[in-house]
């Protein structure tokens, strides 16, 4: 489906969270990817943070963005693997008031060109919590640059159309780019 050109653009304001025991944000180019796409796509970026794989700081983390006015949407990448570290999913499938089952579906359906069979070990979720939705992807860059231009283009952009995430977003103001 093609946006409708009569339905203005609505900026939105997106947390970036990087999950990583290796990484600095110098090193981070899978976060660095989101807020590139994000910020050429129109959006805000509202606040970008690099974590170590723990679940209760992930959880706090992401439990604070929803709890802001200000983010509308938390984009994470990293921690979703099989390893006795990963524990991103753990840590924000119970904050979701609801799951977007969809949307790891359709990750992994669209990754089966890049990296085949693989994709099974995929454990990409989303949901909505408190009018913010929560996106979590495998931490390379080709993961986020998927399910960015795969999806989270279209479904963040307020023209797309039949339907889009935007108007289950709470309401904010636009936010200043905290980097």
């Amino acid at each position: 489906m093609k946006a409708k050109a009569e339905v203005p653009f609505a900026p939105l304001n997106i947390a970036v969270l990087t999950v990583s025991d290796t990484r600095t944000l110098e090193t981070d180019t899978s976060g660095q990817l989101f807020v590139d796409r994000l910020s050429a796509a129109g959006h805000n970026l509202a606040a970008r943070v690099l974590l170590k794989d723990d679940l209760y700081k992930i959880r706090a983390q992401v439990a604070n963005w929803i709890a802001e006015d200000v983010v509308q949407v938390v984009l994470i990448t990293g921690g979703t693997g099989f390893t006795g570290r990963d524990s991103t999913p753990e840590a924000v499938s119970c904050l979701l008031d609801k799951q977007v089952d969809g949307f790891g579906e359709l990750f992994r359906q669209i990754s089966v060109a890049d990296i085949g069979t693989s994709t099974v070990q995929s454990r990409a979720l989303a949901g909505l919590a408190n009018g913010t939705l929560v996106c979590c992807l495998p931490g390379s860059t080709n993961a986020v640059r998927t399910g960015w231009d795969g999806i989270l283009a279209e479904q963040l952009d307020s023209r797309h159309r039949p339907c889009n995430f935007v108007a289950h977003l709470k309401q904010a103001a636009p936010c200043e780019s905290r980097g």
